[in-house]
């Protein structure tokens, strides 16, 4: 899973970033009965967007995710996403919640981002597999052409 290739129609993508993000005013407020819920609505908004997580951790006062994004998605589009959608899940389902942050507002604006990338050899290994592929089909698309000017 971790050398994972995604495709889509002419595309083959391996877009892996560390995210790092935390509560409003960084509340410790991430434990007991809302981790887990946090947990489930992370992944749920995670699952709609087709982003993958690979590995995540909530701690007290922050999250820390290693997500594939596919590229058709930006990742501060993606971030906005997540945590605008999670923050109204998350007081809609612990109303009580609101009384502690107002407005709505249960992340901090800021988000720490980073990308994992891939090694040389992976590299190499892929753009040899795309010359043997480019070779292929031009093999199978040659037609041998006259020159109409040689006697």
């Amino acid at each position: 899973m971790a050398n994972k290739t995604n495709s889509l129609a002419h595309t083959k993508w391996m877009c892996k970033y560390h995210i790092v993000f935390t509560s409003k005013y960084r509340r410790e407020i991430i434990y007991n009965q809302y981790r887990e819920s946090i947990g489930e609505i992370l992944k749920q908004l995670c699952k709609y967007k087709g982003v993958e997580i690979i590995e995540g951790h909530l701690m007290p006062d922050h999250v820390h995710m290693l997500v594939s994004i596919p590229p058709k998605i930006s990742v501060s589009q993606f971030m906005g996403y997540l945590k605008g959608k999670s923050a109204l899940m998350i007081f809609d389902k612990h109303a009580n919640l609101k009384y502690k942050f107002g407005n709505r507002h249960f992340w901090a604006e800021e988000y720490n981002v980073s990308t994992v990338g891939l090694n040389e050899a992976t590299i190499r290994k892929y753009i040899e597999e795309q010359d043997r592929h480019d070779i292929a089909m031009d093999k199978l698309s040659v037609k041998e052409y006259e020159d109409p000017f040689r006697g």
